[in-house]
């Protein structure tokens, strides 16, 4: 959900923008869920040359709480976790639109804390 989210939100890197524009069009307009995109579009691989600049340093900012090295900084993981507290294994969330629309809100407003915040 989180490089869907990403890929919908200008942090795409030129291998999506510019290699596979097609895949990334799929997902824009709804055609894949964002699961089925990234099997297709990412080989299962979340990689630096999946996202721009910007968006490799928001994805490493979201993500160091859950290697313990921020503390009192809600991570991806965690607020994935709270967001679906029905299912004990993120895996086994859906991959579905309503399932992006029910995280995308909160990485929105993680991304736009992160980048008022300078932290980066």
């Amino acid at each position: 959900m989180f490089v869907a989210w990403a890929m919908l939100n200008g942090l795409a890197g030129p291998i999506h923008t510019e290699d596979f524009p097609a895949l990334l069009g799929r997902l824009h307009n709804r055609e894949l869920t964002p699961g089925t995109w990234f099997i297709e579009a990412c080989d299962e691989k979340f990689t630096d040359e999946d996202l721009n600049e910007e968006g490799n340093a928001f994805a490493q900012s979201y993500y160091a709480n859950e290697d313990g090295l921020r503390t009192g900084v809600s991570s991806f993981l965690d607020d994935y976790t709270e967001a679906f507290p029905d299912f004990q294994d993120s895996y086994r969330v859906p991959d579905t639109w309503e399932t992006y629309e029910r995280i995308a809100p909160i990485i929105s407003r993680r991304f736009i804390n992160w980048r008022n915040s300078g932290d980066h």
